[in-house]
Parts: structure tokens; sequence; C-alpha cells
């Protein structure tokens, strides 16, 4: 996956451990010809439970292929071994000097963020170039 320019931009060095685990990745159209489904295998791993992840495309196919809607696997992280979100602790400003530090969840960039299918916004909603291009 890294020597593709596109994927190796999405994957970050803690994402590298996990896709260690990864075996197989297979393309095949849905009943449906315009959806298409992506599975990729994963061995038994400390990060997460599934050994299957899938992302399905749902497409309206008029003149050119646009996104209906896009479903992917809810990953089952073991704790503390999700690679999509990162946990900051910071120690108080105030206070006695063995405080408990603040612990904050944020969510950062991996390759396992594909899983997390985008929102298709609806026809009324408008859509900016930069929101096109991320979809």
């Amino acid at each position: 996956m890294k020597t593709n320019e596109v994927v190796d931009g999405e994957i970050s060095e803690r994402d590298e451990g996990a896709l260690k685990y990864l075996k197989d990745i297979k393309w095949f159209r849905v009943n449906d010809p315009k959806c298409f489904k992506l599975e990729f295998f994963f061995d038994p791993n400390p990060y997460f439970k599934n050994t299957i992840l899938t992302k399905t495309y749902h497409m309206i196919d008029d003149d050119e292929s646009i996104l209906e809607k896009v479903i992917g696997t809810e990953i089952e992280w073991y704790p503390g071994k999700c690679l999509t979100q990162k946990v900051l602790k910071k120690k108080p400003k105030k206070g006695p000097k063995n405080a408990k530090p603040i612990t904050k969840t944020e969510q950062c960039d991996s390759f396992f963020n594909f899983f997390n299918p985008p929102q298709v916004l609806d026809d009324d909603d408008d859509i900016d170039e930069e929101t096109a291009e991320q979809l």
C-alpha cells in the first residue's frame, strides 16, 4: 500500500503496526451494479477485534458517477489502541504539584479514518470545491 502515492499519504507511522496484520484486500460489485465494496482482511491483532473491515460505495449513475452514500465498518478497537484518536495529557496550571493531569482525546490523522464514511450532503446543501474534492 505504501507504493501507491495516494494511499501512502494517508498512512501514518502509528498505522504501520496495525497494517502489518493486513493480509488481503478484495474489491467486488454488490447486487446493485451502481455499488461496490472493498474488503480488508486482517489476521488477529492487538489493535482491534475485527478480522474484516469493509467500505461500501453506493453511486448514482446518470451520465457520470455521483456518490450517494458510503457505509464503513465500525472498528472495534481494543482499549488504548485506537489509532484514529490521540490522548493528550496536560498538567494543571494551578493547584498542588501532585494534581492529576487533565486528559483530552482528539481525532488524529490515520489510514483507519478511511472506514468512517464521509457525510454526503443533500442536494439542497451548497458544496464548496474543497468539500467536493474530499467526497
